[in-house]
């Protein structure tokens, strides 16, 4: 094991899409997806915030055909509203006060990224709360977590890829992932690496569920 990495206030753990068309038996599934749930279960006790994102797409999403090339606009229907591949996979754990970010959901365009969202600015979210640093675990290492990931990057955000928390497609798209992500300066690091501070962010909320000033 090298050197720890503690957690803070200043941390968010970023959940990318477990989400059942993603694990096994799923139209989209990855590869031992499911593997990834009770590593990023082990973790989510070590932050005082998360962000739980997920592909939530209508009907005729622009990216689905019946034909599908399994490429960038040529996908099977995936977490279609409403569905059951659109749920968490089975046995994933969510704090009660977890950010839902829901990508994916305009029907004329692709949003791989929780940064690509028009009606939630997940990185102003994420300055006005004072977080410097993201935790990166999820489905798929090639894809969401891929943009997810350079998007942070851009966003000037220190970011950590857990590398034992994520699963990619397949072997040669996911080696390019990495060497991309590592190229914009993402850290890569092991779950066992990360230690609880035991130091919590302020509420955002108090005792009578209204928001506190910033």
């Amino acid at each position: 094991m090298s050197q720890p990495v503690f957690t803070g206030a200043r941390d968010a753990l970023i959940v990318v899409d477990v989400q059942q068309d993603f694990c096994p038996g799923g139209s989209l599934a990855v590869p031992d997806g499911d593997t990834v749930i009770p590593v990023i279960n082990r973790l989510i006790p070590r932050f005082g915030r998360w962000v739980f994102t997920r592909d939530w797409h209508p009907p005729d999403h622009v990216s689905f055909s019946e034909h599908p090339e399994f490429k960038d606009g040529s996908w099977p229907p995936h977490a279609v509203q409403g569905t059951p591949g659109a749920q968490w996979c089975p046995g994933l754990e969510m704090p009660m006060n977890a950010i839902l970010v829901s990508k994916g959901d305009d029907p004329r365009r692709e949003a791989y990224s929780a940064f690509q969202v028009p009606h939630f600015d997940l990185e102003e979210f994420l300055r006005s709360r004072q977080v410097e640093r993201l935790f990166i675990t999820g489905l798929a290492t090639d894809y969401c977590v891929r943009q997810t990931t350079l998007d942070a990057r851009a966003a000037g955000f220190t970011v950590f890829l857990v590398e034992d928390a994520v699963r990619g497609v397949s072997p040669e798209t996911t080696a390019a992932a990495l060497a991309e992500m590592e190229a914009a300066g993402v850290i890569r690091i092991r779950s066992d690496e990360i230690v609880d501070s035991g130091e919590r962010p302020p509420a955002d909320y108090d005792e009578h569920g209204e928001p506190l000033p910033k």
